[in-house]
């Protein structure tokens, strides 16, 4: 088969100031006078991808692992939609909207879902793979796709004869850009007549007179929703509509996305929290690829069929494995063994933390050696305070503390600092550092290898939470402590964290707690479930824990919503509410349906 060849420089990376230029030097075509590989202008070396034997030795060579080389099928070179540049990052295929549906995009970081959105938004142009076109006709584009949804889309979308609501992935730059009250904005933007039903369902009420500067990340993404649903538009997109948000939020907003989008309208979501994507898209678009250098478009599938796909890694229309790992879950969870197994246990009496206006009550609970426990609950609901009670951050009202020889903790917010990767790791990690057991279990999979040289304070949030999760469970411990690893990852980075704290967890009989809010992922890693309750922002009652069937029971009824068990890889799948299998499951009491 003929192979299209990409290659990638990242410009991040490269310094060829400091490295003598081996991409050249030891080119096989260059050593043949074939300028395969020459400097650009800009003080890059620049690869000619024709000229290219995809020999991989510049791949090996450069010393910043600044290069990437891939072959494709040759006629996925005629799906190209846009390219970022010479040597740069491209996307193939583009996912379609229809009327009356909800389409889900689901993929790892940096493959191209937000570029993807970007162009159905008409915020970006693309250029076909032309990057020297920048004058390419609009119309053109429109033609590209001749015989697809796409050209109509697209044709509607370049005549300003459709309207379009983007609600953007980074909502924390929207203090940046908008100036003033939430009351105000929602007036100046909503065309809608259900105004007031809107700040009621997303909770804005009490946040009307509040300024949008002092928004938490929270109330910046309800906010961010609410208006993207208000504006009177036939498109709508949501790129990671859950971040920021807890459990119950989430999937209440999935409804709310559902039911408020007016008849004949597109939809399109992009999120890595796949409990909420089941629940929300009719659906799915599976994008795969290598991180940074290209990614593809396949698709359509039915929502359990593209969720399915991306678990197992293969896609059987196209025969492309693209991922060598299956994502299998436990279809029914741990016993309780340990307690039986191991008499040491951590234990913390009946205790409370009070603030200004919020009291936490912890009931008396504890833990056994090698549990990992799952910690659910509302924001605001004191999760975090019970962590920071365990670490010994703060004190209880009681003034107990907990007796432990050493703790390692992740907090809910990493803060960025002036020191390199490898700096921070191996003062965690130590001696075990440079061994190749350190770097296969934990760097490797987390790709932190790629920016051991690279400064914290020029991380992207996901690279930082990456970094930070490593540097926790790099220490030797005897309780670790995460408060919400899974923001910013991607659903495999998710997985590959849980195992690898599985692991660590076990292998060093130590006691582990995870505050989370992407449900799969306790699901995944817990061994036992803590299930906070209350009123957010006012008390918090914190129940000890327990098996995960009892207490995803507790909390899932509380919430309203049942879950049931995917046959093929054990995922835990949302039930529309009202349907069938939800009235079914309400009526046995099991919101947490245990067998496939």
């Amino acid at each position: 088969m003929t192979t299209h060849r990409v290659a990638v420089l990242d410009r991040e990376k490269c310094d060829s100031r400091k490295c003598g230029i081996p991409c050249i030097r030891f080119c096989p075509p260059v050593r043949n006078d074939i300028e395969a590989i020459k400097m650009g202008g800009e003080g890059y070396p620049i690869i000619s991808e024709p000229l290219c034997i995809g020999c991989g030795i510049c791949v090996n060579k450069c010393p910043f692992n600044a290069i990437s080389i891939v072959n494709l099928p040759q006629e996925l070179g005629k799906d190209i939609v846009h390219q970022y540049g010479v040597n740069a990052f491209r996307i193939y295929r583009l996912a379609y909207l229809e009327k009356n549906t909800v389409v889900g995009l689901i993929g790892k970081n940096g493959i191209g879902k937000t570029t993807a959105v970007q162009i159905l938004a008409g915020q970006i142009k693309p250029n076909l793979g032309r990057v020297d076109s920048s004058n390419i006709d609009l119309m053109e584009i429109s033609r590209y796709f001749r015989g697809t949804l796409l050209q109509e889309y697209l044709t509607s979308l370049y005549q300003g004869n459709l309207k379009v609501s983007y609600k953007p992935q980074y909502i924390d730059k929207i203090p940046k850009v908008v100036k003033g009250k939430v009351g105000e904005l929602l007036q100046k933007i909503a065309s809608s007549a259900n105004l007031e039903e809107i700040i009621e369902k997303f909770e804005l009420k009490h946040l009307l007179d509040r300024d949008i500067s002092v928004l938490s990340g929270g109330e910046l993404q309800r906010l961010a929703i609410a208006v993207c649903i208000l504006k009177d538009a036939e498109v709508y997109l949501f790129d990671e509509p859950s971040a920021y948000l807890d459990i119950k939020q989430r999937f209440k907003i999935a409804s709310i996305i559902r039911s408020s989008l007016k008849d004949g309208a597109r939809a399109l979501v992009v999120d890595h929290d796949l409990a909420v994507l089941d629940y929300l898209a009719d659906k799915i678009f599976v994008l795969y690829g290598m991180s940074s250098v290209y990614g593809v478009v396949s698709g359509p599938f039915s929502v359990r069929e593209g969720i399915n796909i991306f678990l197992q890694g293969y896609i059987p229309s196209e025969n492309v494995r693209f991922r060598q790992d299956k994502i299998v879950f436990q279809v029914r969870p741990p016993s309780s063994d340990l307690e039986v197994k191991d008499s040491e246990y951590l234990y913390w009496p009946n205790m409370s933390k009070t603030y200004d206006g919020f009291k936490l009550s912890v009931k008396e609970g504890r833990a056994y050696r090698g549990e990992v426990v799952g910690i659910v609950g509302a924001n605001g609901i004191g999760k975090t305070t019970f962590i920071k009670l365990l670490a010994g951050i703060e004190e209880s009202d009681e003034n107990f503390k907990l007796s432990y020889k050493s703790v390692s903790y992740k907090p809910q917010y990493p803060v960025p600092r002036d020191a390199l990767v490898e700096e921070v790791l191996r003062n965690a990690a130590g001696k075990k550092f440079d061994s190749d057991i350190y770097r296969d279990e934990l760097l490797r999979p987390l790709r932190i290898d790629e920016m051991l040289d690279r400064n914290l304070l020029d991380l992207s949030g996901g690279e930082l939470q990456k970094v930070v999760i490593a540097e926790a469970l790099s220490r030797d411990a005897e309780i670790y402590l995460l408060d919400e690893p899974s923001a910013y990852l991607d659903v495999e980075e998710r997985y590959a964290i849980t195992k690898i704290l599985k692991r660590i967890t076990r292998e060093r009989r130590a006691y582990t707690f995870l505050v989370d809010h992407d449900l799969m992922v306790l699901d995944f890693s817990s061994s036992k479930l803590m299930v906070f309750t209350g009123e957010p922002g006012r008390r918090g009652i914190a129940d000890p824990p327990t098996d995960l069937h009892t207490g995803f029971n507790k909390f899932l009824k509380e919430m309203n919503i049942t879950f049931r068990r995917d046959p093929d890889t054990g995922r835990p799948r949302a039930n529309k509410l009202g349907s069938q299998l939800d009235k079914m499951q309400k009526e046995m009491g099991e919101y947490y349906y245990l067998s496939s």
